[in-house]
């Protein structure tokens, strides 16, 4: 997900892209990529970003929920030989709110599935 408070704060502030990779210490490629959301920024660096910027974490915090990462172990020998290779999903949030209203009911079922059975418990030993 693209980190729009971060890429804003950054421009207001008017620091470049190459900057801010200056102070995590990367490569301005890799920075950009944490910008857009594709590589996952650490709570160090967010910590470290929001020092630079002079503002409050949650001022500039973007949360990566949503994102997930598939690792794929290609060091068979087959492909370029770059080894292992990690692709990065993004899940729209419409699919995410309904994931979890299904958990929710879920963890209700079984809520009530426990209570049926401590019911069922009870009925046997009265009888």
């Amino acid at each position: 997900m693209i980190k729009h408070k971060l890429i804003e704060t950054r421009k207001k502030k008017g620091f470049s892209q190459e900057y801010m990779s200056n102070v995590l210490s990367m490569d301005v490629s890799c920075y950009n990529r944490k910008e857009k959301g594709q590589i996952k920024i650490s709570n160090q660096e967010w910590q470290k970003l929001a020092e630079v910027l002079e503002i409050p974490l949650e001022d500039i915090y973007e949360s990566d929920e949503g994102m997930i990462f598939i690792f794929n172990d290609n060091s068979s020998g087959t492909g370029n030989g770059s080894g292992n290779i990690v692709t990065n999903y993004t899940i729209p949030q419409s699919i995410l709110d309904s994931q979890k209203k299904y958990i929710e009911k879920l963890e209700e079922d079984v809520r009530c599935l426990k209570e049926e059975n401590l019911l069922l418990k009870n009925a046997q030993k009265e009888s």
